[in-house]
């Protein structure tokens, strides 16, 4: 019988994309592990860097999972603010990151017992005098750490952080009463801007929606926390689109007279979901988000039957566009905290 101990615990709110909660006290978690493990306590983590994208997609491709914390334009793009680091161990990729100084993991990802991979994350969070937490369990996930450490784990979801997953076909046809609101946003588009052209993604263009991205932010900022969020969001997207190619990014933008009006970009997440990591319009141009919303569904690869659009973070009118196009389903994340 294995004990880990969690101390020291605080609460805090990750900027744009993660929030964490660590329950105060002191926690044991007792996992059952049964036969030998040769697991060292010192995981081998390195920084992740654009050379691991076969590494981690050998993981994340095949893997059943289709929440866009496992994009690998997601993981490499953010590095900045979350300092994310990568290993394999025991036939899983371990993911490990920082958020205002505290070491964090994501779900480990791959095939096996479950059971040997967490005491060595436990045991790299002890080498650096950090509580072990784990974040962004999904629902399958969770009952994957219930079964590996039954009654250990107390989690607590955030709405906020759910990922809206869709149909590409939905999202590719507007197809029924339901979609008629979004149909009326492209047809008027189309009545207004009748000469608008829809291009691909390539690196020429990058320069342009660059400018785009930084007019968005200026247009968007209204509070000194949100410039910095939305700064940290330009740096990521910044970073994305500086290694369009080597990320194998696949993207598009709308010409209205001549300028770029809106542009979009995403990654696979697995074989049949693909995440839209990134989607910016000129709100003075009518109808830009719907449009280029419409024409990048219907040029994601059939093979990819969800789309994930990522979360709402909790702001109202986002919220309220997400679940305007119906999502086939809320994937929902789970903050898993020892409470023994």
């Amino acid at each position: 019988m294995l004990y880990l101990g969690c101390k020291n615990c605080t609460f805090f709110t990750l900027p744009r994309r993660k929030k964490l909660c660590f329950i105060a006290g002191f926690c044991f978690i007792s996992l059952p592990l049964q036969g030998s493990y040769s697991f060292s306590h010192m995981i081998p983590f390195k920084d992740i860097s654009i050379e691991d994208k076969a590494m981690v997609q050998a993981y994340t491709l095949s893997s059943s999972r289709r929440n866009c914390d496992l994009s690998f334009s997601n993981l490499y793009s953010w590095r900045f603010l979350y300092h994310t680091q990568v290993a394999e161990t025991g036939g899983f990729l371990l993911i490990k990151f920082r958020a205002e100084g505290h070491a964090a993991y994501m779900m480990p990802v791959g095939e096996g017992d479950l059971r040997p991979v967490l005491t060595a994350m436990k045991e790299d969070a002890e080498a650096e005098g950090e509580t072990f937490r784990i974040q962004g369990v999904c629902s399958h996930m969770r009952a994957d750490l219930e079964q590996a450490a039954p009654d250990c784990f107390a989690f607590t979801a955030d709405r906020d952080y759910y990922d809206y997953i869709y149909l590409r076909s939905d999202l590719a046809t507007l197809r029924g009463k339901k979609y008629q609101p979004k149909r009326n946003h492209i047809n008027r588009f189309i009545r207004m801007y009748p000469d608008y052209e829809y291009r691909e993604l390539t690196p020429d263009l990058i320069p342009e929606c660059l400018q785009l991205a930084e007019q968005w932010c200026r247009t968007n900022e209204t509070t000194e926390e949100e410039r910095h969020e939305l700064e940290d969001e330009h740096r990521s997207l910044t970073d994305a689109l500086l290694h369009f190619e080597q990320l194998d990014l696949l993207g598009g933008v709308l010409h209205v007279d001549g300028h770029i009006v809106a542009f979009t970009f995403g990654t696979p997440i697995n074989r049949q979901t693909f995440d839209v990591c990134v989607e910016k319009a000129d709100v003075k141009v009518e109808g830009s988000y719907a449009m280029i919303n419409y024409e990048f569904a219907n040029r994601i690869p059939e093979q990819y039957t969800f789309v994930n659009r990522e979360e709402d973070l909790g702001l109202e009118g986002l919220r309220k566009a997400k679940l305007s196009y119906y999502p086939e389903m809320l994937l929902e994340k789970w903050i898993a905290v020892c409470t023994k």
